[in-house]
């Protein structure tokens, strides 16, 4: 389960030009659809990530696996799993206070974002300064 490069720049473009169609059609008001019929494409986009991200997590677990430089990885792997519930949780809470389902302020809807925006700082700060460059 490899994609080359392209096929992740088409499957991520087709995803967003997808979404902001529907985007667009939303808030001209030409598609009275729900907020969270709008967000389908991120959810499916979300989904094949999260489902490829899990099984190379899940391939450490096989037998025969060579463990050298596992733990650095597996950390990253953990972190891209941390950003994308992130993320997820952002869109879910984005899309019940759009759709009116909560009443919650919308300070509180932007916390995972700004968490995973905090996160992917401190990441690129740590690439940046303490990886060991060969």
């Amino acid at each position: 389960m490899r994609m080359s490069l392209a096929q992740r720049v088409l499957l991520t473009w087709l995803f967003t030009l997808l979404f902001l169609i529907m985007l667009v059609l939303k808030l001209d008001e030409k598609a009275p659809w729900n907020w969270f019929l709008i967000f389908i494409p991120v959810w499916i986009f979300d989904t094949i990530l999260l489902v490829m991200l899990i099984v190379k997590m899940a391939g450490r677990c096989k037998s025969g696996f060579d463990p050298r430089n596992g733990s650095q990885n597996m950390k990253k792997k953990l972190w891209y799993l941390t950003a994308m519930l992130l993320k997820l949780a952002f869109c879910l809470a984005l899309c019940a206070k759009l759709q009116r389902f909560t009443t919650i302020s919308l300070a509180y809807v932007f916390i995972p974002l700004w968490a995973l925006l905090i996160g992917g700082m401190l990441e690129l700060g740590y690439n940046i300064f303490y990886v060991p460059r060969d």
